[in-house]
Parts: C-alpha cells; structure tokens; sequence
C-alpha cells in the first residue's frame, strides 16, 4: 500500500510560511530543505528518541527515519511569546503504510521565522501505540 499524498499548502489557523514550509518539504521528501528551516543548532524532538541537534543532523534523522511518514496538519494556532519569538502548535495525523496516529507538533520560531525547537507528540493509546510496530519484514 502506498502512502497518500497530503498537502500542507493551508493549514487552518496557521499562517507562518515556515510552518507550512516545515509540512511541505518533510511530505515531499525533501528532507535538508526541511531542516534549513531550523536554526544553525535547532532542535527536534521526536517522538521515541532524545533531541536531535543541528540542521545536519535533523536532516540525517529524517532521511532515516521519515521516508515512508506523511504529515496531515488539520490545525493550528500560533501565540505570540516575548522577544519575537512564536510558538506554533498543530494537530493533525501521521500517516505510514500501516497505520496512522494522531500528532501534535509544536514549534517554536525565532524573530526571524526560524524553528529553534520542534517538539513531535503522538497522541495516542497504548494500543494504538503497539499497533504503531512495523509489520516483520
């Protein structure tokens, strides 16, 4: 079975291009221009795994581990912090060829529209969870 194709080209609530950009680019594949929306030492943090540190090594993580993963943002908002900074936060499913899990990502943008950390959180029930197991290949 192969993954869907979603478009990230409107999410509802969201109008920083970077976060939109974020979604476009990681669905295409296009895993160092999803990075390079990062800060020089941005950070991820996937579900799973400890913080992933740097464009470089974002783009590395992905590559390994995002090749068959489609993003579904539904929704987000997005709320002012001090100095310039936002914090974005989107809802939506991520999508594999087994299964699919609701998500919440969280983003944090520098003044320049930059990501300095994106949080990724399945939001999910245990079951749904052990479900989430690659089928043996």
């Amino acid at each position: 079975m192969k993954v869907a194709e979603y478009s990230a080209s409107q999410i509802p609530g969201i109008k920083e291009t970077t976060i939109i950009e974020y979604f476009k680019n990681l669905n295409a594949g296009n895993f160092s221009e999803t990075a390079a929306l990062f800060t020089p030492q941005g950070v991820m943090n996937p579900p799973f795994e400890s913080a992933i540190v740097g464009r470089d090594a974002i783009a590395r993580y992905l590559q390994k581990e995002a090749q068959d993963v489609k993003a579904e943002p539904m929704q987000g908002i997005a709320e002012a912090l001090k100095d310039g900074y936002k914090q974005v936060q989107v809802t939506g499913k991520a999508h594999t060829f087994w299964c699919s899990v609701n998500v919440m990502w969280l983003f944090t943008l520098n003044p320049q529209q930059q990501i300095t950390n994106a949080q990724i959180k399945l939001i999910a029930s245990p079951q749904e969870l052990v479900a989430m197991r690659p089928p043996e290949k």
